[in-house]
């Protein structure tokens, strides 16, 4: 077969390539002993984490119902393997090779660029490859990843220029994505945000090259987004540690800030001996997690209290970013679960953040980019509204929120 030939596959027809017949015939047991190989890594991170007899604390506890990975030479059936957690820390087991949102890809194409985001280069694309169809796989015409790197370039240019004052953008959400990449030069990071309109409907907003600390690499992402249309959201949400911050107090100055409790609860928790950091964690929780800001300041002072003689520094972290952690009680309440954390960005890139080959350079910071945009796009399609979106009119013509419930006329009055 001639190298630069690009087999297309576009339904469920009858084989017509070596590779559509090898993919047939081992894709199943090849991609379930992956599956199970990743299971076993991620078993090993927890063999430490135990309960008070002695016993482990986090064990498999079966398989997800069977389901069909479709591609373009039909289904491949997988069942992904469940883990149960014994001490009351939820843990969860997400396969990096079979994503949820990879479910109901039309083409075998759909797949690559999570092989690409493993830390392989176009070269190495056949032996990713191999890791599903078996060694046979090294057939496989590079011509095809390189054409699919071009589409997605072009793809990618335009998304990142397209017009946004066509909605109204009330929340957005920042964060720094190290993939887990390397260039030749340094760790790669993509700064992401990813912003809520009016409907409730979530989207990408920026996928961008970076530096997380750089207060000057941020001005430049919301820069480009004020020149795109987006008008000043009513909150941004976003880790405190990071060089974000200094930019929409300039770009745009009106915008509430909300810090990431995820983010805030691990930096807190790293400052302290590991066998003090689980009381901690329980009244970190307790700061957000209470119904009323009365009630979270209350527990805000106690840890306060109980850390800052013996430990300065992890009470000095907390206050730091005190107001901007309380921001979600002025919002509705409806909404505390999607405007505590970052989560909308974690929960898409974190078995990126996590999984990716760690191979010095294997991609270039524009090949990140373009596979980190796609991974976005194939997620987006599957996200849903926002919860309680009805209340999103609300919070733009300015009704005010005490602990998330709506203020009256005559309670704000009497204010």
């Amino acid at each position: 077969m001639d190298k630069n030939t690009v087999v297309e596959f576009t339904g469920r027809q009858e084989a017509t390539d070596p590779l559509t017949e090898l993919l047939r015939r081992g894709a199943r047991e090849l991609l379930q002993k992956a599956v199970e190989a990743e299971l076993s890594a991620f078993m090993e991170g927890y063999q430490d984490r135990c309960l008070d007899d002695g016993r482990a604390a986090v064990i498999r506890n079966g398989y997800l119902p069977e389901r069909d990975i479709q591609t373009g030479i039909g289904p491949v059936k997988v069942k992904v393997p469940k883990v149960r957690s014994k001490d009351g820390e939820p843990v969860t087991f997400r396969s990096a090779l079979v994503p949820p949102y990879v479910r109901k890809a039309r083409s075998v194409e759909a797949a690559l660029p999570w092989l690409y985001l493993k830390g392989v280069s176009t070269g190495e694309m056949e032996d990713a490859l191999s890791v599903l169809v078996g060694p046979e796989a090294k057939g496989l015409s590079a011509s095809t990843v390189a054409r699919l790197k071009a589409h997605w370039k072009s793809e990618y240019e335009t998304w990142g220029t397209t017009a946004l004052d066509k909605d109204r953008w009330v929340y957005i959400w920042a964060d720094g994505i190290y993939s887990g990449l390397r260039s030749e030069e340094s760790k790669l990071c993509a700064l992401v945000v990813i912003g809520v309109n009016e409907r409730g409907e979530k989207h990408f907003l920026a996928i961008d090259d970076g530096e997380r600390e750089s207060t000057l690499s941020w001005k430049g992402v919301l820069g480009k987004l004020k020149e795109r249309g987006m008008n000043a959201p009513e909150l941004a949400v976003g880790d405190g540690a990071m060089g974000f911050w200094a930019a929409p107090e300039e770009t745009y100055p009106e915008t509430r800030q909300q810090r990431c409790w995820v983010h805030k609860t691990a930096n807190v928790l790293n400052k302290l001996p590991k066998a003090s950091q689980p009381k901690a964690k329980r009244f970190l929780h307790d700061i957000w997690q209470a119904e009323t800001r009365v009630d979270a300041e209350k527990a805000f002072d106690t840890f306060i209290e109980t850390y800052e003689a013996k430990y300065p520094k992890v009470a000095e972290c907390l206050l730091k970013d005190h107001e901007e952690l309380m921001s979600f009680y002025e919002f509705p309440a409806k909404h505390w679960q999607s405007i505590r954390t970052t989560n909308p960005i974690e929960s898409t890139f974190g078995t990126i953040r996590h999984r990716t080959k760690r191979s010095k350079g294997c991609l270039s910071r524009e090949g990140m980019l373009h596979m980190l945009f796609k991974l976005g796009m194939c997620a987006e399609e599957k996200w849903r509204k926002l919860r309680g979106f009805d209340y999103l009119a609300k919070v733009i013509t300015g009704v005010q929120f005490k602990d998330g419930e709506e203020v009256s006329t005559a309670d704000q009055n009497a204010a």
